[in-house]
């Protein structure tokens, strides 16, 4: 978030319904968005003592404009922003994308354009095992920011990290992390399209981070016109860092 100035007082938004101003940084630039910083700094900023206007809805602003964060609990959900670009993907970025995934044009279900921000390339494959076993060339995949999702047969309640309706990946070398390990903005974007076509239901659980030994689960619910992208945030460092010249 914005650095503090004067005595330790955040920079006020600059518009007036939003609780607080959020700047993301990856290793490769600046995202107008992304939904794991988004829930993930709403709840250092509770924890720090922030009070929304609204007890149970925070408003960020930040490079798409204005995201509305519900809270339930522990439980954090953002609305996804507005797609930004959609539709079909052109036939050559498709195939340079599939060659890249190591994937044959039959597997791949079905692609459009996803993009709230970032950029994102979204794929829809046959199942989750597919999803699974990819290895891209990272190489390969050059500027394109991309997605895979597919669908797991009935969970097993007892699976690592809980149940799981789908499995999503989330390549993104470009900006300096190969493979994210759970992607908020990427969940968004696959479910705006995927349950605005009837393709995957109003309420289902994203697995992610599984190649990486990470047991990421995302949770989708679309209510009143609007798909809620949340899961739990959990504080894991707290302490205090000085900013100034140093002699």
């Amino acid at each position: 978030m914005d650095e503090p100035v004067g005595d330790d007082v955040p920079p006020p938004p600059t518009v007036a319904e939003a609780d607080y101003r959020l700047r993301i940084f990856t290793p490769g630039g600046e995202l107008p968005f992304a939904g794991h910083p988004t829930l993930g700094s709403a709840r250092a900023w509770l924890e720090a003592g922030g009070r929304p206007h609204d007890e149970d809805t925070l408003v960020q602003e930040c490079g798409v404009g204005l995201v509305r964060i519900r809270r339930s609990g522990d439980d954090l959900a953002f609305a996804a922003p507005p797609l930004r670009r959609s539709g079909e993907v052109d036939p050559a970025t498709l195939a340079q994308v599939g060659a890249a995934l190591g994937l044959d044009p039959g597997e791949i279900r079905d692609a459009n354009w996803v993009d709230n921000g970032p950029g994102w390339l979204g794929l829809l494959l046959h199942d989750a095992d597919t999803v699974l076993r990819l290895r891209p060339d990272m190489s390969a995949l050059g500027g394109h920011k991309v997605g895979v999702i597919g669908p797991h047969p009935t969970p097993s309640a007892d699976a690592p990290g809980g149940p799981a309706d789908v499995e999503v990946r989330a390549f993104v070398p470009s900006l300096g992390v190969p493979e994210d390990p759970v992607t908020g903005s990427l969940n968004a974007g696959l479910a705006v399209w995927l349950v605005g076509a009837g393709i995957l239901p109003q309420e289902y659980v994203a697995a992610q981070g599984t190649v990486l030994g990470r047991a990421g689960r995302v949770s989708i619910a679309a209510a009143d016109g609007e798909i809620w992208v949340g899961g739990r945030a959990r504080p894991l460092v707290t302490g205090t860092v000085e900013l100034g010249s140093v002699s």
